[in-house]
């Protein structure tokens, strides 16, 4: 007689043994995935915000028009009008995000999820910088035109901003992550944006010594001067791509912070 008809427990539990785990998600599939969920979920909420982001790194533009006349300095106040439009929604905005979702538990339902914290991070990152190309763009144009700059080279947009913002995203979710209240995390976001502000926008020559320091720690600086470079009659296509480099490597570096800052918050 089988074991099972005299009611060996052994035989039941093999019976209604639990299946096995799906195997996590591989990283670039889940990041597509994430992107495109938060692509679609900030797309109505974020947009009045770009605009206000545009037109604040314009309305900067048009202020300066009345102390700067060209030169380098106009170079560097329409580049860091620019990027200040990345700063605005990927540093600012991103580590507002973060600091709700850790504060919500939203960590909660990411961690449940079979998908890499990196993939997390990327796919958030990547989907609030897409929203800067517009803003980014149209406030090159403009400053371009009101400082009278040319126009021919700002195509290298294509890699300031992912570049910029992948640098800026990074940092914004990882102070997200890591303060320990959502209000905190807001204010570490504004403070982030006001440095991007005040040390991008205004003309470095302008800077007091250990300011022009903090400049050089800022991530989005680089951005900044790749941009600015561009502006000139012959550019200097090795330091541009030399900036273009290290801000991709801090990119890089802020972005495995901030993966190492998402995987210390879901845990907890």
């Amino acid at each position: 007689m089988p074991a099972t008809a005299l009611g060996d427990p052994t035989g039941d539990a093999e019976d209604h043994a639990a299946a096995p785990l799906a195997p996590r998600a591989r990283l670039l599939p889940a990041l597509a995935a994430v992107y495109r969920a938060q692509l679609s979920r900030a797309r109505v909420s974020r947009i009045p915000l770009l605009f206000v982001a545009t037109f604040q790194s314009i309305g900067i533009m048009v202020l300066m028009r009345g102390v700067v006349d060209g030169g380098a300095e106009a170079r560097a106040v329409v580049a860091g009008s620019a990027v200040l439009v990345v700063a605005f929604v990927a540093l600012n905005l991103l580590a507002q995000y973060f600091g709700q979702l850790r504060a919500g538990g939203g960590l909660d339902h990411y961690a449940t999820l079979p998908v890499p914290p990196a993939a997390v991070v990327l796919g958030a990152a990547g989907a609030y910088a897409s929203f800067t190309v517009p803003g980014t763009v149209v406030t090159a144009v403009a400053g371009s035109v009101l400082f009278g700059l040319p126009l021919g080279h700002l195509w290298i947009l294509a890699a300031v901003v992912p570049l910029s913002g992948a640098a800026l995203a990074g940092l914004g979710a990882a102070l997200g992550l890591l303060a320990p209240r959502q209000e905190l995390a807001t204010l570490l976001g504004q403070l982030g944006m006001s440095a991007a502000l005040l040390l991008g926008v205004l003309p470095p020559d302008r800077l007091p010594g250990p300011i022009g320091w903090a400049r050089d720690l800022l991530p989005s600086t680089y951005g900044v001067e790749a941009l600015a470079r561009t502006f000139d009659a012959h550019p200097d296509w090795t330091a541009v791509c030399r900036d273009l480099a290290v801000c991709g490597a801090v990119g890089v570096l802020s972005l495995a912070v901030a993966t190492w800052a998402y995987r210390r918050a879901a845990v907890r």
